[in-house]
C-alpha cells in the first residue's frame, strides 16, 4: 500500500489506487476481527471510494462516447473484442 492511498482523499487518488484500497478494505472487513466503529469507518471509506470509482468510470464512458461519435452526432457502439455478443 502506498502512503498516499490510505490517507488521501478519494478525489486525490488515481482510479487504480482507489480500487486497490477498496480491495484492502474488503479483506479487512472479511477478517471479522474489527469492532463496530472500525467496521463503520471502513464501510464509509469504502462507499466514498466506490462512488468516486463509479463517477470516474462514467466520465471515461462519456469521453469514449464523444470520441466514437458518428456523423449524425449519435454515439456509435463498438463492441469490445472478447466481450459478450
Amino acid at each position: 500500500m502506498t502512503g498516499r492511498s490510505a490517507g488521501a482523499a478519494p478525489d486525490e487518488m488515481s482510479f487504480e489506487e482507489a480500487v486497490k484500497r477498496l480491495d484492502e478494505i474488503v479483506k479487512k472487513m472479511e477478517d471479522l476481527e474489527l469492532d463496530l466503529n472500525e467496521s463503520l469507518a471502513l464501510f464509509e471509506e469504502g462507499m466514498r471510494l466506490s462512488r468516486m470509482c463509479s463517477r470516474r468510470l462514467d466520465e471515461a464512458e462519456h469521453r469514449l462516447e464523444q470520441l466514437l461519435e458518428g456523423e449524425d452526432s449519435q454515439p456509435t457502439v463498438v463492441p469490445l473484442e472478447g466481450g459478450p455478443k
